[in-house]
């Protein structure tokens, strides 16, 4: 569009010298006069981006209506998924390559992000399964000596959107009162905020399988251990057990740990049959985490009961409801979640309280299970079970992440437990 501008033009006079007329020093001054023009002239202006800084380009819109205009990085286009908060202080690239945020949109309640850039070291999948992140304030600059590039070349490289300068205190509230909301984000102008609700309020992520979408293809041996400059809590002796893990989603840090702890880990995907897990003789199965709706994959679940009683297991996360549903207990949506590394648990067998990290949108009840089943850790915040036990099938369980990543080390003792548990199977037979 056509626009007039009005042109200024400055003129600077030769300067000339004066004195001050009752300066008892006679102090010599150098004097400068500027003329000032103006003069109008049209112009064809560009819009937004004649600013030296970047505008609202983007839009987050939620089911419930409501819209909430950010400015964009990492990648554009339109995406939809499921809004949820994490209370982390620190970890965003773990965060970002958690497999168990495939289909939602991870909203930072901590403003300030990007700061530390990333790195390859962090990262807890091959890939980012979210769709989107959602952070107050990213940062201009980065400082980590182990930084190799900016959080938003990181995002766009991987084709993940990101929002910024949105008020996320704001929505956390309304996720609070209102529970997870699905939202749509775009930074398609051609796109009404009409289409936009329209097409949050068509898609529902529950009762959809999201673990075959990040489960690995094929079976593979795991072998790295957590890094000796991170080391801590492994094992000195060196009897090591057999372990086959399943992946709905699994952590790369859950593996290191394992590893650390003295296990040979074989990796196998979701839909592998139970009876070729067996004929590896396995010392224990563990059953990972991974997102979305336990009731959505039932293949999973028969073959978590048809491995119960043969083998020691140890479910974490997703894997902890699919036991509970194996067991026989049922599972239910939660109204937003816990999502953070900053959860408070307790322990019912010590009655000792850990700071856990979690992630998950989905708990079991613990009324549904059968008799001989124990909850063993409970989640301070709102009580939900945070973990199961049954002593008498060499079955245990966190709701929770004890390989933290980000996270304290609180719960890293569960691991030992298992190697424990394994030991004993072992020396019975």
């Amino acid at each position: 569009m056509a626009a007039t501008v009005t042109a200024i033009s400055l003129t600077l006079s030769q300067p000339s010298t004066c004195r001050l007329p009752k300066s008892p020093t006679s102090t010599k001054l150098r004097v400068f006069t500027v003329r000032c023009s103006s003069s109008p002239r049209t112009t064809t202006a560009i819009g937004l981006a004649d600013r030296p800084w970047k505008t609202s380009d983007a839009r987050l819109v939620l089911e419930d209506g409501s819209i909430w205009r950010a400015k964009s990085f990492g990648a554009s286009g339109t995406q939809v998924g499921e809004v949820v908060f994490n209370t982390s202080l620190t970890g965003y690239q773990e965060i970002l390559t958690d497999p168990s945020y495939a289909g939602q949109f991870v909203l930072m309640t901590n403003p300030h992000i990007g700061n530390t850039g990333v790195n390859f070291d962090d990262e807890e999948s091959t890939q980012c399964f979210l769709a989107g992140l959602v952070i107050r304030s990213l940062s201009i600059s980065t400082s980590n000596w182990r930084c190799t590039k900016t959080l938003g070349d990181y995002l766009a490289e991987r084709n993940i959107m990101g929002i910024y300068d949105v008020d996320t205190r704001a929505i956390t509230r309304r996720l609070r009162q209102d529970g997870s909301l699905i939202g749509v984000l775009s930074t398609e102008e051609t796109k009404t905020d009409k289409e936009l609700l329209e097409m949050s309020r068509s898609w529902n992520i529950v009762g959809i399988d999201l673990i075959s979408g990040v489960s690995c293809k094929a079976p593979y041996e795991w072998v790295d251990k957590t890094n000796l400059e991170w080391s801590f809590n492994s094992r000195k002796d060196v009897e090591t057990f057999r372990v086959v893990a399943y992946d709905f989603g699994i952590k790369h840090n859950i593996l290191r740990r394992l590893a650390s702890y003295g296990c040979k880990i074989t990796v196998v995907p979701s839909t592998w049959p139970s009876s070729e897990v067996l004929k590896m003789k396995p010392d224990g199965v563990l059953f990972s985490n991974g997102p979305g709706d336990p009731s959505a994959v039932p293949y999973a679940v028969e073959t978590v009961k048809e491995i119960l009683g043969k083998v020691p297991v140890f479910g974490i996360c997703m894997g902890h409801q699919l036991l509970g549903q194996a067991l026989g207990g049922t599972t239910f949506k939660m109204k937003f979640g816990h999502h953070g590394g900053n959860h408070p648990v307790r322990n019912l067998r010590t009655g000792d309280v850990e700071i856990s990290a979690q992630n998950h949108n989905y708990a079991v009840d613990p009324k549904s299970l059968p008799k001989g089943v124990e909850v063993t850790h409970v989640n301070l915040n709102d009580g939900s079970c945070a973990g199961l036990a049954y002593p008498a099938k060499n079955i245990m369980s966190l709701q929770y992440h004890p390989e933290a990543s980000p996270g304290p080390h609180d719960s890293d003792y569960a691991f030992r437990e298992f190697i424990e548990m394994m030991t004993k199977v072992r020396q019975d037979f």
